[in-house]
């Protein structure tokens, strides 16, 4: 009974994360098996309704948050370590699959709700390490390490030191 316990402990615990599919399926795919590859990829799309290609470079620590729900991405993506993407973001880029252009997203970081990354078609597209990308920003240029977007389109956020406390 103890054994059964911890075997559906195991089981709940990696098909409920559709991050980790993910990666399962990018691991299959590097290892040419297409078939579980592709079945592992709509076992994601029918559970989690996430459009997550297979030939993408995925860390296997990467979080997508509320069940990835509706996380559409371009096969031409390479994430991080440490990564979380929250629901209905889009990782687009305008150009075809194996091109030497992609989206890079670096370790730590955060992409918020509904954002939108577009990659142009002629250059890659870079978010720096510990980069956030806030709620429905739109992003169409590299982000520097350490920095936060906002907005469509997203732009730096601007801290302004003159008005912190005083003690």
């Amino acid at each position: 009974m103890e054994n059964t316990k911890s075997n559906s402990k195991l089981i709940r615990g990696y098909l409920l994360k559709p991050g980790y599919l993910w990666w399962l399926s990018c691991q299959a795919h590097k290892n040419n098996n297409e078939l579980l590859a592709s079945v592992i990829k709509a076992f994601n799309f029918l559970v989690f309704h996430a459009l997550l290609p297979y030939q993408a470079e995925v860390e296997k620590d990467l979080r997508l948050e509320h069940y990835g729900l509706s996380i559409v991405s371009h096969p031409n993506v390479k994430i991080g370590q440490r990564v979380k993407i929250y629901h209905h973001v889009t990782l687009a880029a305008e150009t075809w699959i194996g091109s030497e252009h992609r989206i890079f997203i670096g370790d730590d970081v955060m992409i918020g709700a509904g954002a939108i990354i577009i990659g142009q078609g002629n250059k890659s597209l870079h978010i720096g390490n510990g980069a956030k990308i806030g709620a429905n920003a739109v992003v169409t240029k590299d982000v520097l390490p350490g920095q936060t977007v906002v907005g469509v389109p997203a732009r730096p956020l601007e801290i302004d030191s003159s008005s912190s406390q005083k003690t």
